[in-house]
């Protein structure tokens, strides 16, 4: 966010907090990107804010943590001294959530894989409205194809992510029967080691799809601990992350520090990924 959208969102999240009767005489911003995460003390709440153009996304990621938080999943949830919903406070929708201190050492690929396992097991026992990955996709095609919202892309490099993000997704999608519902994207910095264990964050990318979608997403030694993962299907599914990462880079709007090395880096990993095909 920009330093006047920050002020905002800060002054929202304490705001809230204070009406719920939670303390929150200081702020400390632990992640700022197009929403925020702040750390509220002393209540030590967990405040995430977001425009309130994003309100129904907020208000998705705290149906399905409500609910997966319901059947034992290891997630992180919503504080439990206020009531588990979105509050609107100019033009923010905030949300609160407990505040976990991170810990080490690093999770082991065996570590990372059960806690997919277990996180699988809890999504397949929850039942949300949930999108397909494929309209994901949808997405950053309409981007790749609307060259005013792409305008530095060049032409050979939309034809190249349009070609690769239309070719795999409908690869990756022809075996329906594979679908569950997903995290969506559970790379490492959406996995929290805590004193109670890994935990996933980051929820409202939730969306319906196979494992291997999920499982692409984290290192590659993961998935060898992941009894019944499909390599192959891992490997196209990385290919179809990185492209649709690197179509996200290239929209006029994107914010995402460093644009311009992600920018060259990320059709630099599409191709790697595809030569792994």
């Amino acid at each position: 966010m920009e330093p006047a959208e920050l002020r905002r969102a800060v002054e929202a999240g304490r705001s809230v907090a204070s009406e719920q009767g939670l303390r929150a005489d200081e702020v400390v911003v632990v992640h700022n990107s197009d929403r925020v995460a702040l750390r509220l003390l002393p209540c030590d709440v967990l405040a995430r804010v977001a425009p309130a153009g994003h309100l129904a996304e907020a208000a998705f990621e705290v149906e399905v943590a409500r609910r997966l938080a319901g059947v034992g999943a290891p997630v992180g949830v919503l504080d439990p001294r206020v009531a588990p919903q979105v509050h609107v406070r100019d033009t923010c929708a905030v949300s609160l959530w407990t505040y976990y201190e991170p810990v080490g050492p690093d999770i082991t690929p065996a570590g990372y894989a059960d806690v997919f396992m277990r996180h699988h097991a809890a999504l397949r026992r929850i039942d949300v409205d949930a999108p397909h990955f494929t309209d994901r996709v949808a997405v950053a095609l309409a981007g790749l194809d609307d060259r005013e919202r792409s305008p530095d892309l060049s032409d050979s490099d939309r034809a190249f992510l349009h070609d690769t993000l239309g070719g795999l997704s409908a690869e990756t999608s022809a075996d329906g029967t594979r679908d569950q519902l997903l995290h969506g994207e559970p790379h490492p910095g959406n996995l929290l080691n805590t004193r109670g264990g890994p935990l996933f964050i980051d929820l409202a990318t939730c969306c319906r799809g196979p494992v291997e979608f999920d499982l692409a997403h984290g290192p590659e030694e993961v998935a060898e601990h992941y009894e019944g993962a499909d390599p192959a299907l891992i490997h196209r599914c990385r290919a179809l992350n990185w492209a649709l990462f690197s179509a996200w880079r290239w929209r006029l709007d994107d914010q995402m520090p460093d644009r311009d090395h992600w920018r060259a880096e990320g059709l630099d990993r599409v191709r790697a990924a595809l030569d792994r095909i």
